[in-house]
């Protein structure tokens, strides 16, 4: 039998200086995704005894996996730092996969399996399952990279009393903007508004929005977009911290800003914002 070369559209690879000190990697069969699913878990020392201890969960973008955060992105390290600094009170950091739909799940539900559903509510419940000192008093924070950025936001304005704090960072604002980067067809995708608008979901949102924070890097494709998302939450009085910085839609941007993210959530946590 003969076999044919591959030669691959995207490759993802972690950088091997990164230290995995201190993760888990786990794999689930998740019902709402009727596959199995990764996450990667970071639980620092410090929370060791802690109760209803908070759970940060941290999406990727398009091409990426649950090991993205920790192994391109130092996510447990810059974690550990500032829970070090006492910016960031101890925390269960969770990062899962999407779904591994295609290119990416968008982190909606499609016909046959609900991305959605599966960051929402499964991924905390194992958390609760896995970490001593999670519980369901433990507050939920969300932030996300690009097409994790667009997951991130749209969560919280569709079920904004789950969550204590979300952000973005470099955040696909509308779904339309993935198809460039999505070779399959996305016609199975959610088709509600809320599903393909990031305004549409923050608006439209049925309770007071938690604490948000977007941010967007100076030569960031998405840029653009993302001072227009600003600028429409300004304007429907939406409360927001909005940042830009030099930086691109790549990874040294995201490793550097994600201290800011991180910082955030502990003022929230700790009662600051």
């Amino acid at each position: 039998m003969s076999y044919r070369p591959v030669q691959f559209r995207t490759v993802e690879r972690a950088d091997p200086a990164i230290g995995a000190e201190g993760l888990e990697f786990v794999t689930v069969k998740s019902p709402a995704l009727q596959r199995r699913a990764d996450v990667t878990l970071f639980v620092p020392p410090a929370a060791r005894g802690a109760r209803d201890l908070p759970i940060v969960t941290l999406l990727h973008g398009v091409y990426g996996s649950h090991w993205a955060w920790a192994l391109k992105g130092r996510a447990h390290l810059t974690a550990a730092r500032l829970i070090a600094e006492g910016k960031l009170p101890p925390v269960a950091l969770l990062m899962p996969s999407d779904g591994l739909w295609g290119d990416g799940s968008g982190y909606v539900a499609h016909t046959g399996l609900d991305a959605e559903r599966w960051i929402l509510e499964e991924v905390p419940a194992l958390a609760r399952q896995l970490i001593a000192g999670c519980t369901e008093r433990s507050p939920l924070l969300v932030a996300g990279l690009s097409m994790g950025g667009f997951g991130a936001l749209r969560l919280a304005g569709k079920h904004p009393q789950r969550f204590a704090a979300a952000a973005s960072l470099s955040a696909v604002t509308e779904v339309a903007q993935l198809k460039n980067l999505i070779e399959e067809s996305m016609a199975g995708w959610s088709s509600l508004a809320a599903d393909r608008s990031v305004l549409t979901a923050l608006i439209g949102a049925s309770a007071p929005l938690p604490p948000l924070r977007i941010d967007c890097g100076l030569d960031d494709e998405l840029l653009n977009a993302n001072r227009a998302l600003h600028v429409a939450l300004q304007r429907a009085r939406v409360s927001h911290l909005y940042a830009e910085s030099p930086g691109g839609h790549d990874w040294p941007y995201w490793t550097r800003t994600l201290a800011d993210t991180l910082t955030f959530f502990g003022d929230v946590l700790n009662g600051r914002n």
